[in-house]
């Protein structure tokens, strides 16, 4: 998969014990117009997870010329925060007291 072309954030992506980056996991398929996506990848932004955005079967072109893509835009986090970004996006969040 070439994850040059699509959205990225400005939070670094973690490494793993050897420096090398951790692999990203695919999190969610997001559809809608560009106000969904960016509520939904801000919020994983003030949390601090950093993503990975794609858009399948040539969709950065529907992007390109129509604001959307009609096959959707492939979220990825690193997988060692997939369990707090699902959290986070289904909004099962344990608050600490």
């Amino acid at each position: 998969m070439n994850w040059s072309i699509g959205k990225t954030n400005k939070l670094p992506w973690p490494d793993n014990e050897s420096g090398e980056p951790v692999p990203p996991a695919f999190l969610i398929c997001l559809y809608g117009g560009p106000l969904d996506t960016e509520l939904t990848l801000n919020l994983l932004e003030a949390y601090g997870i950093p993503h990975i955005c794609e858009y399948p079967r040539n969709g950065f072109i529907g992007q390109l010329f129509m604001g959307q893509s009609s096959s959707g835009m492939e979220v990825y986090v690193p997988e060692t925060l997939l369990d707090d970004a699902r959290n986070i996006i289904n909004a099962d969040i344990d608050y600490e007291e």
